[in-house]
């Protein structure tokens, strides 16, 4: 009689945690739907959502041997999120990338450089020169950069801007940054474009507080007779120290340091969330003042299916969803669902082809597509 109580116990226990795992998902994967104002806590939900899959499958497989209809709870979730569960994971095993393009698309790269190493410059000078030698290889005819540090003026220490654009063969440039955030005193740290084609129109966007992630960027380009509009942002990042990475690796069971350091970690993903939701609601604002068609890169600092994610992307289309395959991780550290780095496109184009060149020379991976547009 008691393994009769117990075992009925176990099993509501069991199509409860499976009922809360799928009503935890769908929120995940709906967090877009939240404004992180009131809800910033859904965001991490957002994080989990890869995870709380495996977990649904999990669970369909034990009642498929158990209790076939029981499946139906998480069969239906993802059902219900099957959309948003294609931006995470696109239903594609595989896909190829040719090196050499069409001549009548547009080759994009999107990379965070971290600096193109120049802290490590004097101990490790191949890292930079790798870095330069990947991106001629694949000569992309628009560049966009975040983190981003060289020299614009009369020193030429380090890196000067110059040297940059005759190393990588571009006509021209827009680089943006503010002021303060700079590098030695002489150099600056910012976001840059570089582009292949003539630009004829150039803009910094520079809202109050000025800071480096409320900066962003946009140039129009000359395609032949067509204007394109490029923008590259980067949204705000975590600012994870290293005490935080390493407690995320390892968590320790010691209780004063766990509270502090989940405090300071949640405060982290709090402050994340509310200044990514002020940034992309800025950057959807001039989006939709854009009289040309609209090619968006950079590094989003969140995840497919966030509010940021979905406000500056969600009526365009995303590379990597609709050419890549996998997870398509683009930051190599804590997860490997981590894809923060984005192209995006408007419907004016096709996306022909998309790669993530897996070398960890940074600590994010270069993205490429190659872009057409359509015929009007």
């Amino acid at each position: 009689m008691a393994n009769g109580f117990f075992r009925r116990q176990t099993k509501r226990i069991v199509i409860l945690a499976n009922i809360i795992t799928a009503i935890l998902f769908l929120l995940g994967s709906y967090s877009y739907l939240f404004n992180p104002r009131r809800f910033w806590f859904i965001g991490m939900l957002n994080l989990s959502a890869f995870y709380l899959l495996l977990i649904l499958i999990g669970f369909a497989v034990f009642w498929f041997f158990v209790k076939p209809r029981r499946a139906l709870i998480s069969a239906a979730a993802i059902l219900l999120a099957l959309k948003p569960t294609s931006h995470i994971l696109p239903f594609r095993f595989s896909h190829s990338f040719a090196t050499t393009k069409a001549d009548s698309s547009i080759r994009v790269m999107t990379w965070n450089v971290a600096q193109f190493n120049v802290l490590n410059d004097k101990k490790d000078p191949a890292v930079k020169n790798d870095m330069l030698n990947l991106i001629n290889y694949y000569q992309p005819d628009i560049a966009c950069f975040q983190e981003m540090v060289a020299e614009d003026g009369d020193e030429t220490k380090h890196g000067h801007i110059r040297d940059y654009v005759k190393r990588l063969g571009f006509a021209d440039y827009l680089y943006s940054y503010n002021e303060k955030e700079d590098f030695w005193g002489h150099a600056h740290f910012g976001i840059i474009i570089f582009s292949k084609y003539p630009i004829i129109n150039k803009k910094t966007v520079s809202p109050y507080p000025h800071s480096y992630n409320s900066i962003f960027q946009y140039i129009d380009i000359l395609k032949g007779t067509d204007t394109i509009r490029v923008f590259n942002i980067h949204l705000q990042s975590l600012r994870f120290s290293r005490t935080n990475l390493k407690y995320i690796d390892d968590p320790t069971i010691e209780e004063e340091k766990t509270i502090k350091e989940s405090r300071s970690i949640l405060g982290k993903f709090k402050r994340g969330f509310l200044k990514r939701q002020e940034q992309a609601d800025r950057i959807r604002a001039e989006l939709d003042q854009s009289p040309y068609p609209v090619i968006l890169t950079g590094d989003f600092n969140d995840l497919p299916n966030s509010y940021a994610y979905h406000t500056i992307g969600g009526n365009m289309q995303n590379a990597f969803v609709e050419k890549g395959a996998g997870l398509g991780r683009t930051f190599s550290s804590i997860s490997p669902v981590l894809r923060i780095d984005n192209i995006f496109a408007d419907r004016h184009f096709t996306i022909l082809q998309y790669e993530r060149v897996g070398k960890r020379l940074s600590d994010h991976f270069p993205l490429i597509s190659d872009l057409q547009l359509k015929k009007k």
